[in-house]
């Protein structure tokens, strides 16, 4: 990259605001002239709106009525390799280029000034008089004893009124601190000791500090509990010698407190944080320290990767197949191919951690695109657990059970035993349908095609599309018949309520991330988990991802079919990985684990290759009929939704894109639809699909610009474009 260019008063610049504009804009330097990247304020019609100074101006415009630039935030600018970043992603996203801004400045307050702030922590003064709210402020002190809290946000953290805090404050509980508003982070200290590595371990860290400097991705693949988190943070601190800030995103905010208390004992501070669990202040801070250089480490979800960072040397994925990493709405984007592209454009090294990788990463390896290190043994004493199948073709079970008796005995020996057992269902609520056993009625949503589950938790109906929620009905609301509504199928509340009947001396858990109403009760309820305090969880694909129970010796999965419905093209691959993950948290201490599958298709290939353990033979056979069918990732796809409030107009548009598709045909892709969406409504809008198929090195993009460019929508329809989709509703 060159040198960013510096611009003085007066001299024309183009500046890219985050307002919905088909272009950049001139604008004149301001006083004192600024730097490419500067951030800045500037004047939009009456508006003051923010914007970057993307480079020298275009000059179109009479610069006599060219007006200038309000001010320069106090806040480091833009690198170019940056603006290079959101500018590809753009390109391969089809976003533009005012959202892709808005993405890399989602953080409150950028333009306020420096300023002193008052912030609270734990005093040192005793109270004799301890009630439910004083209590709840101090937990919360105690449990983010890093964390820096305004008085309100101290308090809605807390669940209490600000005068209870400043009661504390006057007790002397409390301490009350005037402090800048952004200060940097606690340096992190590489040179600490590391934790015993296995020889398998050792030889992954010389592997990847030896990687040496410039762009280079590895995938990091490991058996579950074979210790790829202490690899990783080895080749973190690596970075950190070099003087380089690093990035680590995780799938799951319910992952970062154990993780951050990892890092804590690795490098003596706590790292800085990004994702919706932390407070508006504090991703101000830790967007500004990022971009001065003050912070070394960020532990993140998805968005960090649009963070301002000076000198960026590594990333880490963290279970890179996660489906999370893919954003559904705003900039469609995978954050793990995403950072693969950052990372080249900086010189940075990537690392792609996962006991069950992608398919996209695996044929990446094959192709000497990447590089891989294989961890294939756990650490210390533990082993993998014992894979078996129930085939509940040959169980008696009544029709409103599903724990069959072969699993309910086995449960059983755990409970006698003192050890933990889980129950794993992908279903969150406690029943997904409702139905009328007098006119065979579904329950649905009013504003989605959705049928609507059953939350008895919440004591409500609630649609998994659009978040609406209502009452659990007394009387059909179709036929309005009285007592004839019945819930049909198990959600992890209803398998918990058949737990507590079948285990009633036992302690039983439901983990499923809608039972939370904060990331810390749900980080309280892992921490209960793991120190054995229940015997029987009951869990979604939460569980799944990375969590480690000692005393957990038995995986039972309900409904291993469940995922092999359906015609999703990744369908057994994401069957393949969430049961393989599921079972890897059984037996990761000393004491051997067993995981169980329930299924009524034993014989499947996917059943199969998950009981035999040999997942090459699987990634193989699951590569070739990809290959096959030339779908990712040995094809491109585009999932192109047009949603209207009206169906026909919708079916109108869709089909007169699909007769006109000659921008496409051309490069040699097909067209498939348009067609009804699986959800066709959602919100109140009703959706078409159209499938678009292209080989891997058509220039698709280009095409669907000039396609798309052939046609004026209506105000009333919405037009989405999803490359490389990964669910297809």
């Amino acid at each position: 990259m060159s040198e960013p260019q510096f611009f003085h008063q007066g001299d024309l610049v183009v500046v890219l605001t985050s307002q919905p504009l088909d272009r950049a804009l001139d604008y004149k330097a301001p006083e004192g002239g600024c730097w490419q990247g500067a951030f800045v304020e500037v004047p939009l019609g009456p508006r003051k709106v923010l914007g970057v100074v993307w480079g020298k101006g275009v000059g179109d415009f009479d610069y006599a009525k060219t007006r200038s630039v309000i001010r320069v935030f106090d806040v480091a600018p833009m690198q170019q390799s940056m603006q290079e970043f959101l500018r590809r992603v753009s390109e391969y996203t089809l976003t533009p280029m005012s959202k892709m801004l808005r993405l890399a400045t989602r953080a409150p307050g950028l333009g306020d000034p420096p300023s002193m702030r008052h912030v609270y922590r734990m005093g040192e003064a005793e109270i004799t008089r301890i009630t439910d709210t004083r209590q709840r402020v101090l937990a919360v002190l105690e449990e983010f004893k890093g964390l820096s809290f305004t008085l309100k946000e101290l308090a809605e953290v807390a669940g209490v009124t600000t005068s209870v805090v400043k009661g504390l404050v006057k007790l002397g509980a409390v301490a009350e601190h005037a402090t800048p508003q952004d200060m940097p982070f606690p340096p992190l200290d590489p040179s600490l000791p590391c934790k015993a590595l296995s020889e398998d371990q050792a030889a992954a860290v010389t592997y990847l500090q030896g990687n040496g400097e410039g762009y280079n991705t590895t995938l990091l693949k490991g058996v579950t509990g074979s210790g790829k988190t202490e690899v990783y943070l080895e080749a973190v601190a690596a970075c950190l010698r070099q003087g380089r800030q690093a990035l680590v995103l995780l799938p799951e905010i319910a992952l970062t407190a154990e993780f951050l208390t990892r890092v804590e004992a690795r490098f003596g501070e706590q790292p800085a944080e990004w994702h919706s669990g932390v407070t508006m202040t504090e991703r101000r801070r830790t967007w500004k320290m990022v971009g001065q250089g003050h912070a070394q480490m960020v532990v993140g979800a998805r968005s960090a990767l649009f963070l301002p960072f000076q000198d960026l040397g590594l990333i880490v994925v963290d279970e890179e197949h996660d489906t999370s990493y893919k954003q559904e709405d705003g900039v469609l984007y995978n954050a793990r191919d995403m950072a693969v592209l950052r990372a080249s454009l900086v010189g940075g090294q990537v690392v792609l951690a996962s006991a069950t990788p992608s398919l996209e990463s695996w044929a990446n390896v094959e192709a000497g695109k990447y590089k891989k290190i294989d961890l294939k043994s756990r650490f210390g004493a533990a082993v993998m657990p014992n894979m078996q199948a129930i085939d509940m073709r040959q169980e008696t079970l009544p029709g409103d059970r599903w724990i069959s008796p072969s699993l309910q005995k086995m449960v059983e020996s755990r409970i006698k035993a003192g050890e933990q057992s889980l129950l794993f269902i992908n279903r969150r609520g406690y029943a997904p349908i409702t139905l009328c056993r007098a006119c065979g009625n579904q329950v649905g949503c009013d504003n989605c095609d959705a049928r609507m589950v059953e939350h008895r938790f919440l004591k409500r109906l609630v649609c998994h599309q659009c978040g609406e929620t209502k009452p659990v009905p007394k009387i059909c609301p179709s036929c309005e018949a009285e007592d004839r509504l019945a819930v049909v199928g198990p959600g992890v509340e209803r398998l918990a309520e058949e737990a507590t009947t079948l285990f009633p001396d036992a302690k039983v858990a439901v983990l499923s991330s809608d039972l939370f109403g904060s990331a810390r009760a749900l980080k309280s309820q892992i921490a209960a988990l793991a120190a054995g305090e229940v015997d029987v969880i009951i869990g979604t694909q939460l569980v799944a991802k990375g969590h480690n129970f000692p005393l957990l010796t038995l995986v039972g999965v309900i409904d291993a079919d469940l995922g092999l419905q359906g015609s999703d093209l990744r369908a057994a691959e994401r069957t393949f990985q969430l049961m393989r993950q599921v079972a890897g948290r059984a037996g990761r201490a000393n004491k051997p684990g067993v995981a169980v599958l329930q299924t009524h298709q034993p014989e499947h290939p996917v059943i199969r290759a998950i009981l035999g353990g040999d997942e090459e033979a699987f990634w193989q056979t699951e590569a070739r009929e990809r290959e096959a069918a030339g779908v990712p990732p040995y094809g491109r796809l585009v999932g192109i939704v047009l949603s209207s409030p009206n169906a026909q107009e919708a079916f109108d548009v869709g089909q007169a894109m699909a007769r006109n598709c000659l921008p496409l045909t051309k490069i040699g892709a097909q067209v498939f639809g348009p067609a009804p969406a699986p959800i066709a409504r959602i919100r109140g809008r009703h959706r078409v699909r159209i499938l678009v198929k292209a080989s891997k090195s058509s220039p698709i993009q280009a095409a669907l610009n000039e396609w798309t460019a052939l046609f004026k929508l209506p105000n009333s329809l919405r037009l989405s474009i999803d490359i490389d989709p990964q669910s297809f509703y």
